[in-house]
């Protein structure tokens, strides 16, 4: 018998082709999805799956009756709840913009899986993101690239520890979603046509400020004013939970020309407002750092930074300016850097390391 591998099975095609994979390269596989979701009502929403509903557990558990596989179900949802959902709401309370799938891979989808797994006996977990693991002249471990940048999630993916990566494998990485399609309907898998989920899993309805109303309830805060860089009133908004940094849409504001949040300011309840070149900048500071690829940054040092997923990347100089903070001067100016969000340095095709934007 192999080695014993636990994958976090969605219910969707990637994990479920990341189970067949590695069980025909020989490991010993075990199936598990994780439990994630909060109350008996959210499961009405959730129809198509994503990965937090029932439809996932039924999904995946009928992917591991075709695989052969054993398969469970273990309960992740306080953890869930405190590192994913509630710092979710306390993120936008504070004026910032946090990306949850992060903070899921980090403290959900790996420090808690890989550790109840370990403690079964497991040599390794899997997941079916499209990223590579490798291991570097320097010894260190790091994400690479997937073959396919049109899916590519190292970005979501770069505060894993090196224990955690020492303990991970990552099939889908070498697949494009195509080939990953056919590779589920050779195999007979009753996933293969199965749609992506798009949207936050505990939002399937996108509206983050309804979630959040709902969430902080008295501590909410109420509308506010809109004001231009000079502290001028423009008009009122609904309240600072309700924009992020470079958004356009939704601000019902009579200008004349399209304006831009620049800036979101909780002591005073104010979104700033400007103009479309006052949304780039050449500079960002960052913090709550994790080195990947690299041990540590002991002196300036030119890489790719991306400041968002769908960020295709831009060169800038990493200097340490604090024991736990990184300033990121640009070549050339990006868009919107938004507090709250990760930014993630890249050299070559593989992740040095990243931080949560401060400003």
């Amino acid at each position: 018998m192999g080695k014993k591998v636990v994958v976090g099975m969605s219910g969707g095609v990637d994990s479920s082709v990341a189970a067949y994979l590695l069980k025909k390269q020989g490991y010993d596989v075990v199936g598990v999805t994780m439990q994630i979701w909060q109350e008996v009502d959210e499961l009405k929403e959730e129809t198509e799956g994503g990965c937090c509903g029932l439809s996932a557990v039924d999904d995946a558990r009928r992917v591991a009756r075709a695989l052969d596989i054993p398969y469970y179900v273990m309960n992740f949802k306080d953890v869930f709840k405190d590192k994913v959902m509630d710092y979710f709401v306390e993120e936008y309370l504070q004026g910032r913009t946090p990306n949850p799938c992060i903070a899921c891979n980090r403290f959900v989808k790996w420090e808690s899986l890989l550790s109840r797994s370990l403690e079964l006996g497991a040599d390794y977990i899997a997941t079916g993101h499209y990223a590579r693991i490798i291991r570097l002249e320097n010894g260190r471990y790091a994400i690479q690239n997937s073959v396919t940048a049109a899916k590519d999630q190292t970005y979501a993916l770069y505060n894993l520890t090196q224990h955690q990566l020492s303990h991970t494998l990552m099939p889908v990485g070498d697949y494009t979603k195509e080939e990953i399609r056919n590779i589920a309907r050779e195999a007979g898998l009753p996933v293969a046509h199965k749609k992506d989920s798009q949207e936050i899993c505990f939002i399937p309805d996108n509206d983050y400020a309804g979630f959040i109303d709902r969430e902080a309830g008295e501590r909410v805060p109420g509308p506010g004013n809109f004001v231009d860089k000079e502290g001028k009133v423009l008009g009122k908004h609904k309240g600072i939970t309700h924009y992020t940094i470079g958004q356009r849409k939704g601000l019902n504001l009579s200008m004349g020309h399209p304006v831009f949040v620049t800036g979101i300011c909780p002591k005073t309840g104010q979104v700033v407002i400007g103009e479309h070149e006052d949304v780039f900048t050449s500079h960002l500071l960052c913090d709550t750092l994790n080195f990947m690829g690299m041990e540590d940054l002991r002196e300036p040092r030119r890489v790719l930074a991306k400041i968002r997923y769908s960020h295709k990347g831009e060169y800038c100089l990493l200097e340490r300016i604090a024991e736990d903070k990184i300033r990121c001067t640009f070549e050339n100016p990006v868009r919107a850097v938004t507090p709250g969000q990760a930014v993630v340095f890249y050299e070559q095709d593989y992740v040095l390391g990243g931080g949560t934007i401060v400003e």
